[in-house]
């Protein structure tokens, strides 16, 4: 099985004619994933042309796109200005998740979209996140298929580098994934990593789970404390930015030390007092995983 996404995911791309939408939409198509409409207002009734002679209509609206195709699911490759808004349209449409790759947004933005996703039961991967990928089923998002493996090891993230980086490794030795989700490195975000861990906790096919946080906030100590509440399952974590000065904000912006709340050190032992191997490295993290599944 999988998380989130699987071969029954319908997908819309929300920006599908621009410079990143147009090429990743092609390289999901051409993974095996059911595009199945792209929406640019001012392009409706145009055609996209993907991989092999694959193609997709071009509406409007989410509305429209939704209505004459099942769709299930967005991806959305639109300004940032324009990002938050075209969440609560495809919430508003009716499908069941949102995937928001868009770099940049606006906090206060996000801050509406967000409650107005809530409010309508959708969930919302993002922004500015690298997607989500099941190998071997479907792809939504910019995670590059070309390193992942179809297996039992669960992967969730707040850096997509570092997801690439933990991806690649576990394949080379033979550890697939049952799916690996990029959450994203904003302040605001909608799906976390607890959501994340109950659903791979819930999910019969992911045996361990590869947890990669970084400093600032609390999200990981909160997921670590929930971790030895609720799951049966292994759980290796690793940290990021161990060498950051304190108040420097390193890449993303939910990356910054308040106190010593979000610091590595912190963190990294929240998470040994839950229960979960710590990597100091990533290329510890395969050795940590072999050996939670003896």
């Amino acid at each position: 099985m999988a998380i989130f996404i699987d071969r029954d995911t319908k997908l819309v791309v929300q920006g599908i004619t621009g410079r990143d939408g147009s090429f990743h939409t092609r390289q999901m198509m051409e993974y095996g994933t059911q595009v199945v409409a792209g929406v640019t207002p001012g392009k409706g009734g145009q055609t996209f042309d993907g991989p092999d002679g694959t193609t997709a209509p071009i509406f409007n609206t989410m509305d429209q796109a939704v209505a004459e195709t099942g769709a299930n699911t967005s991806v959305i490759y639109v300004p940032p200005p324009f990002a938050a808004g075209a969440i609560m349209e495809a919430v508003d449409s009716g499908v069941d998740l949102v995937v928001c790759i868009t770099e940049g947004v606006p906090v206060l933005d996000m801050a509406r979209a967000h409650a107005f996703a809530r409010d309508h039961g959708v969930r919302v991967l993002g922004p500015n996140c690298p997607g989500l990928i099941s190998p071997g089923k479907s792809k939504v998002g910019i995670l590059p298929a070309q390193i992942v493996k179809e297996g039992p090891i669960g992967v969730v993230s707040r850096s997509g580098t570092l997801t690439y980086e933990a991806v690649f490794q576990l394949s080379n030795v033979g550890l697939g994934q049952t799916t690996c989700v990029g959450i994203g490195g904003d302040p605001l975000i909608g799906t976390n990593f607890i959501d994340c861990l109950e659903a791979f906790e819930n999910d019969p096919d992911t045996t361990a789970v590869v947890m990669i946080g970084e400093i600032g906030g609390t999200d990981e100590q909160e997921a670590a404390a929930w971790v030895k509440a609720n799951m049966s399952k292994p759980v290796v974590g690793f940290i990021a930015g161990q060498t950051a000065p304190p108040g420097r904000r390193m890449g993303h912006a939910g990356a910054i030390i308040s106190g010593s709340a979000g610091t590595a050190e912190e963190k990294m032992k929240s998470f040994e007092d839950n229960g979960i191997s710590v990597a100091e490295r990533p290329a510890d993290i395969v050795g940590l995983i072999q050996d939670a599944l003896g």
